[in-house]
């Protein structure tokens, strides 16, 4: 879509698979698990978790051994991936072959893990990554399913590349869908890509986020980011009353401009973060569900690709170490907590029933002790250093403007990130000196909309290091925590 007007920021980057049941529910529905967090739950829990919400469909990052281990004999649909940085290693056929045997037929057997996608690369051409994989992705993408069919299991597992929406535009001077076009820097590859994936019949995957309409940009309409208010526009005699509808029927557009009109188009990631920014909240988060799941259940489709969409809503579990270098709400993008627990009534079934869903059970946690900043100490003087150093090892993006801890004031930001360093530690003493500035309490010190965490404690935590976690948010930190 083009740069401006309403079809504009759509394009940002940024995870559940969802099949559709002809009774009106939506049925085999999947979800992205991603695991960048510095306390993980055991994968043998996430597993139980998915299937006792009824989810069957999964899309992972990686092609992780323990999370491979878990899936074994649970008949759940997997998408496994292979990360943006090994893409140039893919580009060798001996070792996409290698690859292969490792991390797809070796789990290819009767009650192994039921894979029907490798995702090869993730949004590798993204506008910010400035070309980087812009000569590795095709390869990589032609060895992955060449090894496949080597393998003998091309017939039924096929590779894709999950692209940002940004891979396609309208032009400026007519941004609505019938004018999409795949972005003219990329247009090569792009059509070498769609080529390859129709010739091997494997689908077209994009992310798609309504949400990243509004970050930043206040001039967006707001409920156009929604389903069931927005103004439409009109193109062609067609109405969009959404962005969803106009941005996915964009890409039907520039499929169609390049002689693919009828590929198949799978949605690999779409959701709504409840953190990190004034329209990150679970109020919104579940607006956006209640009309996304209702949606996709009566098989609406939208104007020009009615029907059935194959969708995987993003994501299953917050993330705390994730890269926030696109904005503070990366890391809440889970329909769950980071402890599996759910944070809003939802009905998957896409009927509006809402209720909460099945959280993960037998959840371990860290003993009930919090740190906090000390009353009264008396050097403060190096208190926002150590705010600082906090906020680099640990979250604090729930500080930030209209984010859900926005409203404590000065010694209770302090305390804020005081805890998260605290328990990203696994609360170890040190953890809570901050040069004589913090003190352990017993007493939840959780105010308002505002939750003090106690973290899980599970075999794969582990206390955070500067390769671990987080860019430094030094910066941004100054306008959250100074007095």
């Amino acid at each position: 879509m083009g740069n401006s007007g309403f079809l504009a920021t759509l394009l940002l980057p940024t995870f559940l698979c969802v099949h559709l049941l002809f009774g009106g529910s939506v049925n085999g529905l999947g979800v992205n698990w991603g695991t960048m967090a510095t306390h993980k739950l055991p994968p043998e829990t996430v597993v139980q978790m998915l299937k006792d919400n009824g989810i069957t469909k999964v899309k992972l990052f990686d092609a992780d051994s323990k999370t491979m281990d878990a899936l074994a004999g649970s008949d759940l649909e997997v998408m496994v991936a292979i990360p943006n940085d090994q893409l140039l290693a893919m580009n060798s056929h001996g070792r996409a072959k290698e690859w292969v045997k490792k991390n797809i037929t070796t789990y290819n057997f009767k009650g192994g893990v039921n894979i029907k996608y490798v995702a090869v690369g993730n949004e590798p051409f993204l506008t910010s990554y400035n070309g980087s994989f812009l000569n590795t992705t095709f390869p990589a993408l032609q060895n992955i399913q060449n090894a496949l069919n080597d393998a003998g299991v091309g017939d039924t597992i096929k590779a894709t590349v999950p692209l940002n929406a940004d891979v396609y535009n309208s032009p400026e001077s007519n941004p609505v869908p019938s004018a999409g076009r795949f972005r003219t820097d990329i247009s090569g590859p792009m059509s070498q890509i769609v080529d390859f994936l129709a010739n091997n019949s494997a689908p077209f995957t994009v992310n798609i986020y309504p949400f990243l309409s509004l970050y930043g940009n206040d001039d967006f309409p707001f409920n156009y980011a929604f389903f069931d208010g927005g103004n439409p526009i009109v193109d062609n005699g067609i109405q969009y009353a959404n962005v969803f509808d106009a941005n996915f029927d964009t890409l039907v557009s520039a499929l169609k401009a390049v002689g693919r009109g009828d590929m198949p188009i799978i949605i690999g990631e779409v959701g709504w973060p409840t953190d990190g920014d004034k329209n990150a909240n679970m109020a919104n988060a579940q607006r956006f569900y209640n009309g996304l799941l209702p949606k996709l259940a009566a098989n609406t489709g939208t104007p020009l690709r009615p029907g059935y969409i194959e969708v995987y809503l993003f994501g299953l579990i917050d993330e705390d170490a994730k890269s926030i270098a696109p904005g503070d709400f990366e890391r809440h993008w889970g329909i769950f907590r980071y402890d599996g627990q759910p944070k809003f009534p939802l009905d998957l079934s896409g009927q509006n029933q809402n209720k909460f869903l099945t959280g993960a059970k037998d959840v371990k946690y860290l003993p009930q002790q919090w740190c906090m900043f000390n009353p009264n100490a008396k050097d403060v003087g190096k208190l926002v250093d150590n705010i600082n150093y906090a906020c680099t090892f640990a979250d604090c993006t729930a500080l930030g403007f209209g984010s859900s801890c926005n409203s404590l004031d000065a010694n209770g930001n302090a305390s804020y990130a005081f805890n998260m360093y605290y328990q990203v530690q696994n609360q170890k003493d040190m953890a809570c000196n901050f040069q004589g500035l913090g003190i352990i309490t017993t007493q939840n010190i959780s105010q308002g909309t505002c939750n003090f965490i106690i973290q899980i404690a599970s075999s794969s935590s582990s206390s955070s290091s500067p390769s671990v976690v987080i860019l430094a948010i030094f910066t941004v930190l100054t306008s959250y925590l100074l007095f």
